[in-house]
This record gives C-alpha cells, structure tokens and sequence, in this order.
C-alpha cells in the first residue's frame, strides 16, 4: 500500500475524504432529480445516508484509537437512523 495510503488510514481522514464523496453524492443526487423533474426531498436523502455516516464515525473513532464507547455510539446510533430511513422510504 502506497504510503500516504496508509497515513490516511492510519490517522482515519479516509473516513473524511469518503464523508466528502458521501455529501457531493447527495447534492448530486438532489440536483439530478430537481432537473429532471422528479423532486426528492432533501431530508429523504441524508436520511437515507444517516446509518452509514454514522457507521463511518464509528470506523473513524476506531482507526484514530477513540475510546471504545465512541465505535459504540456510532454503531448504536446506526441501528435506529436505519428504522428511521425504512420508515420514510415509500412502499415498494
């Protein structure tokens, strides 16, 4: 693995860099379904992004050596935002 590879890592700005591709990915999303006439709700996707970004905040505590209560948190805090993104979600 290159070596600033592993200094992202290491000191867990991966998790960053990838919650920057995550929020540049709903603004896309968000403007795409505007032009296309097809509004979402802005709140629909950052709920639907909620359980992994929390999942991301539990890796990053992880990687930097955070107390564990931290990853526990992130975990915990998964769980709920996840019910909360499938009870927005229209039925199939």
């Amino acid at each position: 693995m290159p070596p600033f590879l592993q200094t992202l890592v290491a000191s867990g700005r991966i998790v960053d860099v990838i919650l920057v591709v995550l929020a540049i990915e709903i603004m896309a999303l968000a403007l795409w379904r505007r032009r296309s006439r097809r509004p979402t709700k802005i709140l629909a996707l950052i709920v639907a992004a909620l359980p992994g970004v929390c999942l991301l905040l539990a890796l990053r505590a992880a990687l930097t050596g955070a107390d564990a209560a931290w990853v526990a948190i992130g975990l915990a805090a998964s769980f709920p935002a996840h019910l909360l993104d499938l009870k927005l979600r229209p039925p199939a």
